[in-house]
């Protein structure tokens, strides 16, 4: 099963100035976990609620002052829509991350996918192996 048959395509994005604070709303009104960081219609990064409580609330930044640049992720990995399932589940367990923008061919972000979409759709096994490689110790 390729990725595009399961990837999410209502991504959230923001920009490298939005205020974390506004970050954490769309988080709540979306009930999601994560957005996109993108200038100039290229990915930059990514910000998820654990960046958020890491990198601002446990450094005592304001969120009404501190920016997604400030806390965001700038190593992304991604996927492309084309690829395969099973083996985009064995990239997040070895990066050791829940979820992975998609791209399409012309490098534009087209969704994302998250573990929980994998589970949904994919190999049951593979996705507990999964989550087990994430959540063990480096």
């Amino acid at each position: 099963m390729n990725i595009k048959d399961i990837m999410s395509t209502d991504v959230e994005v923001v920009t490298p100035d939005t205020l974390i604070h506004e970050i954490a709303q769309k988080m709540q009104q979306r009930d999601c976990g994560c957005v996109v960081v993108v200038e100039n219609d290229r990915m930059v990064g990514m910000i998820t609620d654990r960046d958020i409580a890491l990198r601002c609330v446990a450094n005592a930044h304001i969120p009404a002052e501190t920016t997604a640049k400030d806390v965001m992720t700038p190593e992304i990995l991604y996927c492309r829509d084309t690829d395969n399932a099973d083996e985009v589940a064995r990239n997040m367990g070895k990066n050791k991350v829940r979820r992975m923008p998609v791209l399409n061919a012309e490098k534009r972000l087209v969704g994302i996918v998250s573990l929980g979409d994998l589970a949904s759709h994919s190999n049951h096994q593979l996705c507990g192996e999964t989550l087990g490689d994430i959540c063990r110790a480096a």
